[in-house]
């Protein structure tokens, strides 16, 4: 991949309309899976209805920026998203300390991510993880989601039958729109149903709102330092490895880095911090967002203006994404997630040294475990490299 950073940067010309579509979905998966959780966090926090905006607005504009600017730099399909695992740590913690001292917590997060990238260490470890556990790991993260289409077809069976049909025939025919065909499809139906429902839509501006943080030990106990941890393991770690899983080898300090000037400026704004995607990352990696796999970074930067546009409007995201049911939502998701979760299983069983602590490092993440506050992301690798010690050290 690195021999397309030599050639002229033509981001208009190098798109197409899957990379559109592609980055679209990613964008579109990143917000309605946990857009919730911060309204939830937010209220449950007695934060006014400006400040969850300016929040949204903090998180979206860093996203947009990162994405667009790491994509552009590195002719990469470099996708960031706000901490998932991080949102759902807030509904619980967020009310136990004032919200200054909550984004003073914000602010030591990412402090802690900077020196992280700064100096190597993060970088380094990622290094050392074998290619069929990183592999492994994203097919993890991936199966959830993809099996939830099945899941969905107990619901909205006519919806997701049509939309899997429609993606089947249309990938026969033309591979690249086999997405967007079924997308299409799709909201055709939640038409014909009756299932859109645009009610609680209505169109309003983002305000910015600055709040001065102040420093505690409690928040940097409750908030700052599980932050970090969730943020380092459950999205940084899992974003490399969907980044090298389909062959782009983007050195991680650098993006770890940028990641974390973001989160901190943006914190006093109510950013809690944004990081590597992983999920909506596979999305704009894989084979539908682009044939050729050194153009596939317009698609980030498409995800990237999308969170732009997304962030102007934050007050208005929740009434847009409640008008789709969320069968659809999960549908189209797994059926972009397909190839990239085919491409993850083949290269984890390709060393038959390394299968079974492949096989370890799927099980473990794809079960969705949470061990101490850290999720199956983490626990997955560690299963896996203490597998692969341990029968290597047999094998000797």
């Amino acid at each position: 991949m690195t021999d397309a950073t030599h050639t002229r940067l033509r981001p208009l010309a190098d798109s197409s309309p899957s990379a559109v579509v592609a980055g679209f979905i990613a964008m579109m998966t990143g917000y309605t899976s946990t857009l919730v959780l911060m309204f939830q966090a937010g209220q449950a926090a007695g934060l006014t209805s400006g400040q969850i905006s300016s929040w949204i607005w903090a998180l979206s504009i860093g996203m947009a920026i990162c994405s667009i600017g790491l994509s552009l730099r590195y002719r990469t399909p470099i996708t960031i998203a706000w901490s998932t695992p991080g949102a759902a740590l807030l509904i619980t913690s967020l009310g136990g300390v004032s919200y200054p001292d909550a984004i003073g917590g914000y602010m030591t997060c990412a402090v802690l991510v900077i020196i992280c990238g700064v100096t190597g260490s993060f970088d380094r470890l990622v290094k050392r993880i074998p290619a069929s556990l990183a592999s492994a790991l994203l097919a993890g993260i991936l199966f959830k989601i993809c099996s939830e289409i099945f899941v969905a077809a107990q619901h909205q069976t006519a919806l997701v039958l049509g939309m899997f049909i429609t993606y089947l025939i249309v990938k026969r025919l033309s591979p690249r729109y086999a997405v967007l065909g079924a997308l299409l499809v799709g909201t055709l139906i939640c038409g014909l149903l009756g299932l859109l429902d645009f009610k609680d839509f209505a169109l309003e501006v983002a305000i910015p709102e600055w709040t001065t943080p102040s420093f505690s030990l409690a928040a940097t106990i409750s908030i700052g330092i599980p932050l970090f941890v969730v943020a380092m393991t459950s999205q940084n770690m899992p974003g490399v490895a969907v980044l090298r899983a389909d062959g782009y080898t983007v050195p991680a300090s650098p993006l770890i880095t940028t990641t974390g000037i973001a989160s901190l400026l943006l914190a006093p704004f109510g950013s809690h911090g944004i990081n590597l995607a992983a999920i909506s990352a596979a999305i704009c990696t894989g084979p539908h967002a682009h044939e050729d796999p050194k153009k596939r970074y317009t698609a980030a930067v498409w995800c990237g203006i999308f969170y732009g546009i997304a962030g102007i409007f934050g007050a208005t995201l929740a009434g847009l994404f409640a008008a789709f049911p969320k069968e659809l939502v999960l549908s189209i998701a797994a059926l972009a997630l397909f190839g990239s979760i085919m491409n993850g299983l083949t290269i984890a069983m390709n060393e038959s040294k390394e299968r079974e602590a492949a096989l370890v490092t799927f099980m473990v993440t794809a079960s969705g475990m949470t061990l101490f506050s850290v999720g199956s992301a983490f626990w997955g690798i560690v299963a896996g490299v203490l597998t692969l010690m341990i029968l290597s050290w047999k094998t000797r």
